[in-house]
């Protein structure tokens, strides 16, 4: 059964997930979250902080404990949800995107004839020229064309993973200002992991700082960015602070800097903790996909 999408848009939450490899090391640890309809959230932390296992639990690439996660009010392991779009790693390495094939062959194969208003409003969002053939772009080229394709059927959660990391600032800028209409005009939920804050300013409605696979603190960004202001006002200065309060950065970068700067004191060398690398989100076998989940045999 698959569960539709309730009409005020979809939340999504987590319940103390927790997730371990199969090695026993530490992916995700008790995790809560309640981040509302129509939200636009950033994940923050450090490369190694957990943000693509949660993305990838959330996504039903790692099978999480049953009512550990919530999309849209249900649990979309048991029952199901329609609309919900992962972009990371794999579909960036998808190797037909590197082959001698058409972007309009390619949007087509993806549902284009059947959303054209989307299809055009995407070409003209990230400035595709549609005659382009994929063995012969720059991988920037090539990452408009992968977004396109992965955002062209309508969606109502989508989750990405550091998935605009070859476009240039102009296309990049253009591609939030999307995301903020389909949040705004049709009640969507965006979860964003990113390192690049340039054009951010005020696009996300809450922030979530990851560090060593746990959530420090989340919560609707003018909150957080208030608070940090004023605990930095009351601080005795440290080092690194010319860096953090240089007139360039934005009040959000400047929070971000203060995370990251925070988390490596409490974190030490790496070879200290026994956390699970990110990259193992991604070559650990194990079961991809919601519904696929055991069941209990019936009566």
């Amino acid at each position: 059964m698959v569960v539709p999408v309730p009409p005020g848009g979809p939340s999504v939450q987590t319940f103390g997930l927790t997730y371990q490899f199969p090695d026993r090391s530490t992916g995700v640890s008790d995790i809560t979250l309640d981040l509302p309809p129509r939200s636009r959230t950033l994940l923050i932390g450090a490369n190694g902080a957990g943000k693509t296992t949660l993305l990838r639990l959330l996504a039903g690439k790692r099978l999480a404990p049953a009512g550990a996660i919530r999309v849209g009010g249900v649990d979309p392991f048991k029952d199901g949800l329609e609309g919900v779009t992962y972009l990371g790693l794999e579909w960036v390495l998808n190797a037909i995107v590197r082959t001698d094939i058409g972007v309009d062959e390619l949007l087509r194969s993806v549902g284009g004839d059947y959303y054209p208003a989307r299809r055009d409003e995407l070409v003209a969002v990230l400035d595709i020229d549609t005659a382009w053939r994929m063995h012969a772009v720059s991988d920037g080229e090539r990452r408009r064309v992968q977004l396109a394709m992965g955002l062209i059927r309508p969606w109502t959660v989508l989750l990405l993973d550091e998935i605009t990391v070859d476009l240039d600032v102009w296309s990049r800028s253009q591609f939030l200002a999307f995301l903020y209409r389909e949040t705004e005009l049709r009640g969507c939920t965006v979860v964003y992991a990113t390192h690049i804050l340039d054009n951010l300013a005020g696009w996300p409605t809450h922030l979530v700082h990851m560090h060593m696979g746990t959530v420090r603190g989340w919560g609707p960004a003018d909150e957080l960015l208030r608070a940090a202001e004023e605990e930095a006002a009351a601080a005795p200065p440290q080092p690194g602070d010319d860096v953090l309060l240089a007139s360039g950065n934005s009040r959000l970068g400047q929070l971000v800097l203060r995370w990251l700067r925070d988390d490596l004191k409490v974190r030490g060398p790496r070879s200290q903790n026994r956390r699970g690398p990110e990259g193992r989100s991604y070559t650990t076998g194990g079961i991809g996909g919601y519904g696929f989940e055991p069941k209990a045999p019936s009566s």
